[in-house]
């Protein structure tokens, strides 16, 4: 009778890749709740004022932020206590109001363009000169869908 022998060779066995895309969807899990998406760095003071009419914003994507205040403590040395436009982590000045707009509408999709709206975050604290002077620039450019940005509350507050 003939005997069976177990061939043993010194190769090792194949990686097993079975758990491989649970591991990947797992990481993808942890990188998608740990990230956090970077707004504008606020560079002046802004402390909105309140309302008591206030609505919420639904769609982040068609909104462009203009903020205006006076400079926070840290860039005053640099920029003086006047209140100042902020468009996109600078400083500008009124007439870079239009093109800053022009060219945020140019970067948008085509079907969101038409539905784009201004988002004015103005100190509560700074003159309405300088908004008036903003809302001019944003006719100038047909960006007649404005926002201002507030805070709930009573708006009572706003005049102590």
């Amino acid at each position: 009778m003939a005997k069976f022998k177990k061939k043993k060779s010194g190769e090792l066995p194949a990686v097993s890749t079975a758990s491989l895309p649970d591991i990947v969807f797992m990481l993808l899990f942890f990188f998608m709740t740990v990230t956090v998406m970077k707004d504008d760095d606020i560079m002046v003071e802004n402390e909105l004022p309140t309302a008591n009419q206030v609505q919420k914003l639904d769609k982040k994507d068609r909104v462009v932020y203009i903020y205006a205040g006076k400079p926070h403590p840290r860039y005053q040395s640099k920029y003086g206590t006047q209140a100042r436009i902020q468009l996109n982590d600078k400083f500008e000045s009124v007439d870079a109001v239009a093109s800053y707009i022009l060219a945020e509408r140019a970067s948008m999709r085509q079907e969101l363009q038409p539905l784009m709206t201004t988002a004015l975050k103005v100190d509560k604290e700074t003159n309405m000169g300088l908004v008036s002077d903003i809302k001019q620039e944003l006719r100038k450019v047909n960006a007649l869908k404005v926002n201002y940005t507030t805070k709930e509350g009573d708006a009572m507050n706003n005049l102590k």
